[in-house]
């Protein structure tokens, strides 16, 4: 599976989700069928009898004794079941008693030694010391499977599984119970919505079972919660005890993702499973784009689990810099974007004119000379293809690369993959040029050839000097592992922004953490580049993605649990975001490596995640199911439409809340631009006239019991901030406090944002919340 998979996870993994269309049958694809659990008519014995019987009333053609096009049936994330259908079916049934909705069917793609010191994790155990209730937290990962042999499954020092555990190890090819341990205490697979839609998984390409044959979910599932492996490194690089956010949890694995995608059938039926089986946190480094959250099957799953108490984190998507352009924005999700660490994998690119050029790269073999003794070509010139400077497959003359350094523009194919292009047409080494939606970014990867990767300024610069000189020459130097690189983090580019595009009221996303460069458990299946051509196996390997921010933030959810056992879900996310920091110990703001400036909320959220902080956050924004169903009306759905999320009914009169007031960690007050005149202008008058918003918060004392909070809020001009009361005074633990912000400004041009924060302080804790203002 890993072979093509892999190439574009190595891309970041950013894909938008398709409606899948019929491949094994032309007219039938796979449809999410809603129905009202309540409904079932008093004729019908069990729900399952109930599906089966509505189903076979609208074949077009009856079906074989003993087969069904049912695929799955669901009870938890929602009620009802998933089927393969022809158009004209699902539109009868969608006129069946009972039935809510007839939704197609979407697929969604996939999206270390150093971070857990870099996050302030000194301790081996994390943030909690070796005790009986840190090995009951158990962290669900929905992802490409599990590579069981790796040494951070390690269960020395565990004791017995727990027993609120309903799970199971599932066998299937290369895979049977004696896989797991006391440490990986669960591990499924759920494929039969892929193959209805793509048919059989052959078994030559892919394990029909848990067994990662990818590498992506086994990097995903030690980054939240491996044991402490000693020496662990790639290639040498990044050499270090290796352990997980919180390497004393358990890890339930759950294999949705394949090499056709992650279809959102399986996706449902392993959330549902999930859930029962009694998982604490669930992380999931998937998106599939973005649409109403009564058609998000990522949503609709994260609300039950949030609803059972389940910790939802998500990525948030490697579509950045572009703004708008987030996956997973429902506000009872964690949704997580990306930043740097302080560690980095330096090469060189050094030319015959004596002028050196840095950038990274995680090559392993025999180097090349240290002086600029080899020639040096551009891929557009020593191609037949007017997209040669890209060394797409094919498209390099091995007559004018044997030998040669090439130098490669990034973009479209995986970075790896072109390296691989020159390797094959006789070239020497790569240096990869970042071109502009790249800029300065810079991403290591473990090469098949002496390459490296440098950003936009030094490529420009590479590429001038080998079309200006007569006889370019060049070499690659290697330099190994460096750390302490200052600053750290930043905001990558690839992560996705905001603002949120489905609700622009909810500020997204919530936080960053690590996701450049993180080096965590693989897969022996494939290797380290994915790539067919790739005979290495590695242990270890260190890739790029929101994928690899957002279990840093579901193993740091599994401390909190421990730590906190009776937090809400919406508690556990308010203490991770109200400490994260969004300025460095300098006082600096953090900066955006797209831009080279400071990042602003919608690029960072609240900030970069702080976990030493998030154990005691003094002050806590919670929120309950009501209060969801509640933001729910505010935005104007329908009953009908609030059902597919919640699965029962709910009346929302004198419950709307809206987007901006739902009781949540970070603000956005979204003005109204001024109506413009005849000829198009805001005449002064228009533009003097104020609008003031107003928004409330109910916050909940988790800190000492008699404590005196009082509030500093910062808002840019023209804005006027006012909250009322201005100090708020505990008497006990639990008890709640709610204030208003008053925000006034005069009108800007549409488009315009702004930003500010506001803080509540006892001298001990610092509760910080980040305000983004909008004129739209």
């Amino acid at each position: 599976m890993g072979k093509v998979f892999l190439a574009v996870c190595l891309c970041f993994c950013f894909v938008l989700a398709h409606q899948v269309g019929g491949v094994a049958s032309s007219r039938k694809q796979t449809y999410i069928v809603h129905t009202a659990k309540s409904q079932i008519p008093s004729s019908f014995t069990s729900h399952q009898e109930w599906y089966h019987t509505t189903l076979d009333s609208v074949l077009e053609e009856p079906v074989e004794q003993g087969v069904s096009r049912i695929i799955y049936t669901y009870s938890t994330v929602l009620h009802g079941f998933s089927a393969r259908l022809t158009p004209a079916e699902a539109e009868s049934l969608r006129g069946k008693h009972g039935v809510l909705a007839v939704l197609p069917e979407k697929v969604y793609h996939l999206h270390t030694t150093r971070t857990p010191e870099f996050l302030g994790l000194n301790d081996p155990n994390g943030l909690l010391p070796l005790s009986g209730n840190a090995g009951d937290v158990i962290i669900g990962v929905l992802d490409t499977g599990v590579w069981p042999e790796s040494k951070s499954y390690n269960d020395d020092g565990f004791g017995p599984v727990p027993t609120s555990w309903k799970g199971e190890c599932t066998t299937g090819k290369n895979f049977d119970a004696s896989s797991c341990n006391r440490k990986l205490i669960g591990a499924q697979f759920f494929s039969a919505g892929y193959e209805a839609a793509l048919g059989p998984i052959v078994e030559g390409k892919e394990s029909r079972s848990p067994r990662d044959d990818d590498g992506h979910g086994t990097h995903t599932s030690t980054t939240a919660g491996g044991s402490v492996v000693n020496d662990a490194s790639l290639f040498g690089y990044a050499f270090g005890n290796a352990r997980g956010m919180a390497p004393r949890a358990r890890i339930a694995t759950y294999k949705v993702c394949w090499m056709g995608g992650c279809f959102s059938s399986d996706i449902l039926r392993a959330m549902d499973k999930a859930i029962v089986d009694g998982v604490n946190v669930l992380s999931l480094s998937i998106g599939g784009g973005v649409s109403e959250y009564y058609r998000d099957s990522v949503a609709i799953g994260a609300f039950a689990a949030m609803e059972h108490g389940v910790f939802v984190s998500c990525s948030a998507g490697n579509a950045g810099p572009a703004s708008s352009s987030l996956s997973n924005v429902a506000p009872w999700i964690m949704t997580v974007g990306a930043g740097t660490i302080d560690r980095d994998f330096p090469a060189y690119a050094v030319l015959g004119n004596g002028k050196n050029f840095s950038g990274v790269s995680l090559y392993s073999g025999k180097n090349l000379p240290d002086t600029a003794t080899i020639p040096l070509i551009y891929a557009a010139n020593a191609s037949n293809s007017t997209s040669g400077n890209l060394c797409f497959q094919g498209t390099l003359v091995p007559e004018k690369v044997a030998g040669k350094i090439v130098l490669c523009d990034r973009g479209v194919t995986a970075r790896v993959q072109k390296g691989a292009v020159v390797k094959a047409a006789g070239g020497a080494g790569m240096i990869l040029a970042n071109m502009e939606s790249n800029g300065e970014e810079l991403v290591a990867d473990a090469h098949l050839l002496p390459a490296v990767g440098v950003g936009q300024k030094n490529g420009d610069a590479v590429r001038d000097y080998v079309l200006s000189d007569p006889h370019p020459m060049a070499t690659i130097v290697i330099a190994g592992t460096k750390v302490g690189i200052e600053p750290s983090p930043v905001v990558a580019a690839f992560s996705s922004r905001g603002p949120n595009s489905i609700t622009p009221g909810i500020l997204k996303p919530d936080l960053i953490a690590p996701g450049v460069n993180i080096l965590a458990g693989w897969s022996r299946s494939v290797g380290p580049t994915g790539l067919a051509s790739d005979d290495r196996r590695v242990d270890f390997n260190i890739i790029s993605g929101t994928s690899m921010s957002c279990p840093h933030v579901s193993g740091l959810a599994a401390l909190l649990k421990v730590a906190h056992p009776d937090w809400s879900p919406s508690a556990i996310k308010s203490a991770l975001m109200t400490t994260a920091y969004s300025s460095y110990k300098d006082g600096n703001p953090l900066l955006d490596v797209a831009t080279k400036r400071p990042s602003t909320p919608l690029d960072h959220g609240a900030g970069h995640v702080d976990p030493q902080k998030a154990l005691d956050p003094g002050l806590i924004y919670d929120l309950t199911t009501e209060d969801y169903l509640g933001f729910l009306c505010g935005l104007g759905y329908y009953p009908d439409e609030i059902a597919l999320v919640a699965r029962r009914n709910f009346t929302c009169s004198g419950s709307k809340i809206t987007a901006s007031n739902l009781n949540y960690p970070s603000f956005v007050a979204l003005f109204d631009t001024a109506i413009e005149g005849r000829r198009g202008r805001v005449s002064a008058g228009q533009a003097a006239q104020s609008q003031t918003i107003r928004l409330t918060r109910t916050v909940t004392n988790v800190g000492s019991a008699a404590s005196s909070y009082k509030v500093t809020v910062s808002a840019p001009e023209p804005v006027k901030a006012v909250v009322e009361p201005d100090v708020l005074s505990f008497t006990a633990k639990g008890e709640t406090k709610s204030y208003t912000v008053s925000l006034t400004s005069s009108s800007l041009p549409s488009g315009t944002s702004k930003f500010g924060y506001l803080e509540w302080s006892d001298g001990q804790h610092l509760v910080r919340s980040p305000i983004a203002l909008t004129w739209t």
